[in-house]
């Protein structure tokens, strides 16, 4: 069967990730614009000043995109360029180079899926308390009905928040994202609820501002599980697994995908965090819940790896432990291609929406050959294998709508700084210049047949 005929192959960045440019034409301070000027933060004190420039070489990366055959580009907008103080007066200027985006990626055939927060909260928001203030919903609405009225002419699928799990998790409770803070359990726990809530504000902004029908989703990362096995007894442990808290420590929290699932696609928070955090927790209201859990159209999954489960003697999980020289990428994360069956399978069972994998790819070591070229071979083994696992819940009838590699292209990867790339399009940081690794080629053709050659 394969993948279904509309399928939709894409590519994904963040704003703060790729465009540099971070005072120009008005824009105002994002928290990473301070964070990464705190030494010791970033790898090597470097910073997204510059990063890959695509705030003046965007025509360039859609051409680079569309020679790979990229159907959709999924990018965010940076929160300070629209509203530099994060609420008030709207910079002209931002919506203008969005706009101009837009309109060359519609130019050149590609659909842009617009990421309405990818961490760049404005830096004079997080000065009134950042996630924690109590107000930050209603002013995410604020800016969310912006986005809407001024690009749904033209945006067809918007995506609300981008893995609030780091947000709270590295952000405000390891402290090793920015804000960098150390906020405790209750702490914790109120950013989750206000995380949950704005997603909540912005579907509904963009349903109430948007000039014609749109698309919406969200884009969660989380723990993932494998079976060690394709009998029941190790399914069920892993399907348990996914769901449940393994530890019932706070960082398990964290992960947990019920924890900010549940909430959004079921209209309940999992029985488990109340038994176990319920004296961190908020006051959670009938109307809060009917907030959060406003329709959404497709479910997306941040997916790069999972743990294997099997099943104990009472059925419960048990992690496996990975052999000794298991395959890690360049970013020391384990290479697990199941999971690209196993969870959409899992969440299309207990979600019941059309899923996308909304990123997926491999941090790999990667430099110019003597022959000008990148041979990537690692990353386009690793997309091979992820891919064909995927295809293999389409060949069963899982409802998915696309995949979006990440990333498009080399770019400044938070914590680690330039020392990481993902990208299909090798960037060299001091010259600018582009190169397609093999990797993007082997893309192409996978774009063209429709994977049908995985």
């Amino acid at each position: 069967m394969g993948f279904r005929k509309d399928f939709v192959w894409g590519a994904a960045n963040a704003s703060y990730q790729v465009e540099g440019a971070p005072r120009e034409e008005g824009k105002g301070l994002s928290i990473w614009d301070v964070f990464c000027r705190e030494d010791g933060k970033i790898y090597e004190n470097q910073n997204g000043d510059i990063s890959c420039d695509q705030y003046h070489r965007y025509r360039e990366d859609v051409k680079m995109m569309k020679d790979i055959g990229i159907q959709a580009y999924r990018f965010s907008i940076s929160w300070p360029r629209i509203l530099p103080d994060g609420e008030g007066e709207v910079n002209a200027r931002g919506l203008e180079y969005y706009d101009n985006l837009v309109d060359e990626l519609l130019a050149n055939n590609i659909q842009p899926y617009i990421t309405l927060y990818h961490w760049d909260l404005p830096y004079e928001l997080q000065k009134k308390g950042g996630w924690m203030n109590p107000d930050i919903p209603e002013l995410f609405y604020k800016y969310a009905a912006i986005l809407a009225k001024h690009f749904s002419d033209r945006v067809e699928h918007f995506i609300t928040i981008n893995e609030p799990q780091c947000i709270a998790g590295l952000g405000y409770l390891t402290g090793v994202h920015a804000p960098g803070l150390k906020v405790g359990a209750a702490g914790f726990f109120t950013i989750w609820h206000n995380l949950l809530k704005a997603h909540g504000m912005a579907v509904k902004a963009i349903r109430e501002h948007a000039v014609r029908p749109v698309k919406i989703g969200m884009a969660p990362c989380s723990a993932l599980y494998y079976p060690a096995s394709e009998s029941e007894a190790d399914i069920m442990a892993a399907r348990k697994a996914t769901f449940h808290l393994t530890n019932n420590s706070l960082e398990d929290c964290v992960w947990n995908i019920a924890l900010w699932c549940d909430p959004v696609f079921r209209q309940e928070y999992p029985k488990e965090v109340y038994e176990y955090f319920g004296e961190y927790l908020p006051e959670i209201t009938k109307e809060d819940m009917a907030l959060i859990s406003q329709p959404l159209d497709f479910y997306g999954q941040n997916m790069y790896n999972a743990v294997m489960v099997k099943a104990d003697k009472n059925g419960n999980p048990v992690r496996v432990k990975r052999p000794e020289g298991f395959p890690k990428t360049a970013i020391q994360w384990p290479v697990t291609p199941e999971c690209m069956y196993w969870a959409p399978r899992f969440l299309s069972e207990r979600y019941q929406k059309p899923l996308i994998i909304t990123e997926n790819g491999m941090s790999s070591h990667d430099w110019i050959a003597l022959d000008g070229k990148v041979h990537d071979s690692s990353r386009i083994d690793f997309m091979h294998r992820y891919l064909k696992e995927y295809k293999r819940g389409a060949n069963e009838g899982i409802d998915l709508l696309g995949y979006f590699s990440w990333s498009s292209m080399d770019n400044f990867e938070w914590a680690y700084g330039y020392s990481e790339r993902f990208g299909l399009i090798y960037v060299d940081y001091q010259t600018q210049k582009r190169t397609m690794k093999d990797s993007g080629y082997f893309y192409r053709d996978v774009i063209s047949c429709n994977g049908e050659n995985l």
